[in-house]
C-alpha cells in the first residue's frame, strides 16, 4: 500500500453519510436489490470508493488501512479494514483510551507455508479473524500469495511459494480460518505482481500458457477451496492494462470461468482510470479520491459508465457488508485470547522451521551456548512495509528462548553485543529510528572479535550458534549483493568456525531470512544449518524448541535454495541491480511523473518479460538438470521415515494413492508427504519433469508407528494449458505419481494410466509483445 493523500475535504467530510427525504428501506441480506434501486447515483458513486487511510490519531481505528463508505438511512454501516498478513496492523493507541491495543505478531508467510500443513494455515487465518474481530474491524488485507518468482522480490516474506498447489493450499487454509471468525479475508494481490521495482507501472508480460498454469492457479485453488469474501488486485500491469482495469481478467475468467461471486478492491491507489476499473469489474476503489469520484459520477451520468455496470459493482460491495461484524452489530470485546494466539505463533513457528544439515549436534545435548551474530539479539520477527504488524508488544528474544529450555547462554557476549548493537543504533539512526518504514531499515554490521575475546567464548561454551539475519519489505526488491554474505558475516563464519573446531567444538548457523540466500559458498564451514525463517513474536520459544529437541524439526523448504544468483532462468529478467534504487523508488511513489514520459522504456523496470514460461522454481532446476543447493521440498529430520505398500486406485476422474509413512529412528516426528507426478513423454510435449499434485501431513508418529495417508487427484489436475486450442488438456497415456521428499528425492513411485479430459476456455489475455519464450 501507498501512504499518500488522495481523498479530499469533500469526499472524507461526506464519507458515511447520506440523507432523503422520504422512507426508504433498510439494508438486509435479501433486499440488497431493493437498496441499490433506492440509492442515489452520488451515492452508488461513493459506495464504490473508500473513505481514506486512517492514519490520524483521532481516527477510529488508528493506522489501519480504510474503510467503505456508510449511508446511514438506508442502513448501510461504513466497514473497517486493516493490514496486514502476520496480523491485524493497527496502533497500539487510541485517543482519550488508557487501554493498550497490540495484536498478536503470526509468523511470516514462508515460515507457514514450510510447514506443509492446510490446519496450521487455517489456526493462524483463524487467529487473525478472531481478533480482527474483537477489536471491531471486520475486513484483514490478506493473504498475500503472488508466487515467489525471484529470491530478490521485496516481498517475499509476504508470499508463499514457488509452486501454484502449495502456494493455493495454504492460502485457501488460511482464508478459511479467517472467515470462519465472520471476518473478510482478502486474497491478493491480483496477479503477477512479483517485483517491488516500479510495480505502479511495470508491465508483467507472460505467456497464456504461464499466466493459468503458474500465475492463476494458485489463485483458481484458492477459491474454488475457500471462496473468499474480497480479493485485491494488483498495482501492475498485465499484458498491456493494469490488472484492477482488465476485464478480460477479472470478469471473463475469474467471474465467468470460475464462478466466483465477491467484491474486488483494489491496492491503495491502484491504477489510473476509475471508470475502467469499474468496467473491468473492480468493485471498489480504496483509499478513494474526489477526482475518482467526480470521474465515475460523470461518466455514470452521460452513459460512459452503464448504470448496469455500476449497480452490479455496488451489489457486490453490499453482498460483502451484510456478513460483516459491524453491519452484524456484533460488540466487539477488545479482548481476544492473546494466549492462545501465542501459543499457536509458537508451535506453527516451530513446525516452520527447516532443518537444512546436521552433522550430528543437533539436538545440542550440552548445556553451555554462546550466540554470536547480531541477529541472535535483534531477532526479526518478520518484514517491514504494510506485509508485517505494527510494533508489536514483544518478539521473544534467542536469549530468552535458549533459557526457557535450560540452556545457560554464554553472558559475556551478551553484554558486549548489547553494548556493540546499542552503538550501531547511534551511527545508523543519530535522529532516531523511523517509526514506520515500507523498506527495511539499515541493521548492524557484525562484530570483529579478538581472539582473546573468541578464547573466552569457547572456554564458557559447548557450542556456538551463529545468526545470520535479512529483512525486506515494501517499495524495493533486494539486490543481488543481498543474496550473498557481506564480508563482515562472512568473516564472523570463518573466525568463529576456526576457533571453535580447532578446541573440538561445533557451530550451528540459523537462517533468520525473509528469503532464499547463498548457502552453498559456506556451509562446510559449519556443522549444522538451520533456516528457522521469521516465526513472528514467539519466534525464540520456537527455535529454542526445535535446537532442544523438544519438537522435532518438520518443515520442508517452500521454495528452492540455488546455488548462485544467476542459476534460475527467471533471474535474467528481474531488477537485481537497478543502476539508480531511488529512480525505481520514484516510479512506485508516482504514476505521472514527467521522467516517466520522456524516457525510454527499461527492460525489468517499465516491463519484465516472464521467458522462463512455467519453468519456475524447482519447475526450471529439475526439468533442465540444474543442480541446487537444496531442493524444493527439503527437509531433514531428528528421526527417519520409511515409505511402504504404495497403491494406486482410479474411480471415473478420481485417483486415489495410499502409502503408509513408518517412523523408522528414535524419536517421535511428524512427516510432510509430498505427492509429484510425471507426464508421459514431457520433454517431447514440453511439460515439466514433474509436478506437486498434493502433499500430506503425519500426525506425530512415535518411534516404530506407522500412518496410512490418502492423497487424491483428478483428471482435471494434471491438465496443461493448449494456448492454439484455448483448452485445459490431459493427454491420455501412463502418468507417474511419485512419493518425494523433496523434488529430488523419490521415495517410491507408481505408474497410472490416465484417460484423456479437455476443457475449452476463453480465448483471452494474450502477450501484446513476442516472447522468447523457454521450451525444453
Amino acid at each position: 500500500m501507498i501512504q499518500k493523500v488522495r481523498l479530499t475535504l469533500a469526499v472524507a467530510t461526506l464519507c458515511g453519510y447520506g440523507f432523503h427525504a422520504t422512507a426508504q428501506p433498510k439494508l438486509n441480506a435479501n433486499n440488497i436489490d431493493e437498496v441499490v434501486n433506492a440509492m442515489t447515483i452520488e451515492e452508488k458513486c461513493h459506495l464504490v470508493l473508500g473513505c481514506g487511510m486512517h492514519f490520524n490519531d483521532d481516527a477510529k481505528f488508528p493506522g489501519t488501512a480504510g474503510s467503505s463508505y456508510g449511508i446511514p438511512r438506508l442502513g448501510i454501516p461504513e466497514t473497517y479494514c486493516a493490514d496486514s498478513q502476520q496480523g491485524l496492523r493497527m496502533d497500539s493507541k487510541r485517543a482519550w483510551d488508557h487501554r493498550d491495543y497490540y495484536p498478536t505478531d503470526f509468523v511470516a508467510s514462508m515460515t507457514l507455508a514450510s510447514t506443509w500443513d492446510r490446519e496450521a494455515a487455517y489456526k493462524v487465518g483463524k487467529g487473525i479473524g478472531n481478533e480482527v474481530r474483537e477489536f471491531g474491524l471486520d475486513w484483514i488485507l490478506s493473504p498475500s500469495m503472488n508466487l515467489i518468482r525471484n529470491v530478490l522480490c521485496g516481498r517475499n516474506h509476504e508470499y508463499y511459494s514457488e509452486d501454484p498447489y502449495l502456494s493455493g493450499t495454504i492460502a485457501a487454509g488460511y482464508v478459511n480460518g479467517v472467515q470462519s471468525e465472520g471476518t473478510a479475508a482478502c486474497p491478493k494481490h491480483f496477479i503477477a505482481n512479483n517485483q517491488e521495482t516500479n510495480r505502479s507501472n511495470n508491465i508483467s508480460q507472460m505467456s497464456q500458457r504461464a499466466l493459468r498454469e503458474i500465475y492463476l492457479r494458485a489463485f483458481e485453488i484458492m477459491i474454488k477451496e475457500s471462496n473468499p469474501w474480497t480479493i485485491m488486485t494488483s498495482y501492475n500491469k498485465l499484458n498491456g492494462p493494469y490488472a484492477v482495469q482488465n476485464r478480460e481478467l477479472l470478469t471473463t475468467i475469474v467471474r465467468d470461468e470460475w464462478g466466483w461471486k465477491g467484491m474486488y478492491v483494489s491496492d491503495w491507489g491502484g491504477g489510473d482510470n476509475a471508470v475502467e476499473a469499474m468496467k473491468a469489474g473492480n468493485d471498489m476503489l480504496q483509499p478513494g479520491s474526489d477526482k475518482q469520484y467526480q470521474d465515475i459520477l460523470a461518466a455514470a451520468k452521460t452513459g460512459q459508465l452503464s448504470m448496469d455496470i455500476l449497480n452490479a459493482n455496488v451489489k457486490r460491495i453490499l453482498e460483502y457488508i451484510v456478513k460483516t461484524h459491524n453491519f452484524n452489530g456484533y460488540k466487539a470485546t477488545n479482548e481476544p485470547n492473546l494466549k492462545a494466539h501465542a501459543q499457536v505463533v509458537r508451535e506453527v513457528g516451530a513446525d516452520g522451521i527447516v532443518l537444512l544439515k546436521n552433522n550430528g549436534i543437533l539436538p545440542i545435548t550440552g548445556k553451555h551456548v554462546a550466540l554470536f551474530g547480531c541477529a541472535s539479539y535483534d531477532w526479526i520477527s518478520g518484514g517491514s512495509g504494510f506485509g508485517g504488524v505494527s510494533v508489536g508488544h514483544y518478539t521473544v528474544s534467542l536469549v530468552e528462548g535458549m533459557r526457557s529450555v535450560g540452556y545457560d547462554v554464554y553472558k559475556p557476549l551478551i553484554k558486549t553485543y548489547k553494548q556493540y548493537i546499542a552503538d550501531e543504533e547511534k551511527r545508523l539512526f543519530p535522529n532516531g529510528r523511523p517509526q514506520f518504514s515500507l523498506t527495511p531499515p539499515a541493521r548492524a554490521a557484525e562484530k570483529v572479535f579478538t581472539a582473546e575475546e573468541l578464547s573466552a567464548a569457547i572456554n564458557g561454551s559447548d557450542v556456538a550458534i551463529i545468526s545470520l539475519g535479512r529483512k525486506s519489505g515494501e517499495a524495493a526488491d533486494r539486490s543481488e549483493s543481498d543474496f550473498y554474505l557481506n564480508d563482515g558475516e562472512k568473516q564472523l563464519i570463518k573466525t568463529v568456525s576456526e576457533a571453535y573446531h580447532a578446541k573440538g567444538k561445533k557451530v550451528v548457523v540459523l537462517l533468520d531470512i525473509c528469503s532464499p540466500i547463498d548457502v552453498s559458498s559456506w556451509q562446510d564451514q559449519v556443522d549444522a544449518v538451520v533456516c528457522t525463517w521469521q516465526g513472528g513474536q514467539e519466534s525464540g520459544f520456537a527455535v529454542a524448541d526445535v535446537l532442544s529437541g523438544t519438537v522435532n524439526p518438520n518443515g520442508k523448504l517452500p521454495m528452492t535454495f540455488q546455488i548462485k544468483y544467476g542459476d534460475a532462468y527467471a533471474d535474467k529478467n528481474f531488477p537485481a541491480n537497478v543502476d539508480d534504487k531511488t529512480l525505481g523508488a520514484m516510479f512506485m511513489w508516482g504514476r505521472n511523473k514527467d521522467d516517466n514520459k520522456k524516457r525510454e522504456p527499461q527492460k525489468n523496470i517499465d516491463f519484465t518479460n516472464y521467458e522462463e514460461d512455467i519453468y519456475v522454481g524447482y519447475r526450471y532446476f529439475d526439468s533442465f538438470g540444474k543442480p541446487v543447493a537444496y531442493p524444493f521440498g527439503y527437509g531433514l529430520s531428528y528421526t527417519t521415515f520409511a515409505y511402504e505398500n504404495l497403491t494406486s486406485s482410479v474411480d471415473g476422474d478420481v485417483i486415489t494413492i495410499k502409502v503408509d509413512v513408518k517412523n523408522t529412528g528414535k524419536k517421535a516426528g511428524r512427516n510432510v508427504v509430498e505427492l509429484f507426478v510425471a507426464a508421459p513423454n514431457s520433454k517431447k510435449t514440453n511439460k515439466p519433469e514433474k509436478e506437486l499434485r498434493n502433499y500430506a501431513k503425519t500426525r506425530l508418529l512415535q518411534p516404530g508407528q506407522t500412518e496410512t495417508v490418502t492423497m487424491k487427484v483428478t483428471t482435471e489436475d494434471l491438465a496443461s494449458f493448449n494456448e492454439k486450442a484455448s483448452a485445459w488438456k490431459t493427454d491420455a497415456g501412463v502418468y507417474t505419481f511419485m512419493i518425494c521428499s523433496s523434488a529430488n528425492d523419490i521415495e517410491a513411485q507408481t505408474a497410472v494410466k490416465v484417460k484423456a479430459w479437455t476443457k475449452k476456455v476463453n480465448n483471452v489475455m494474450k502477450p501484446n509483445v513476442k516472447l522468447n519464450i523457454l521450451r525444453r
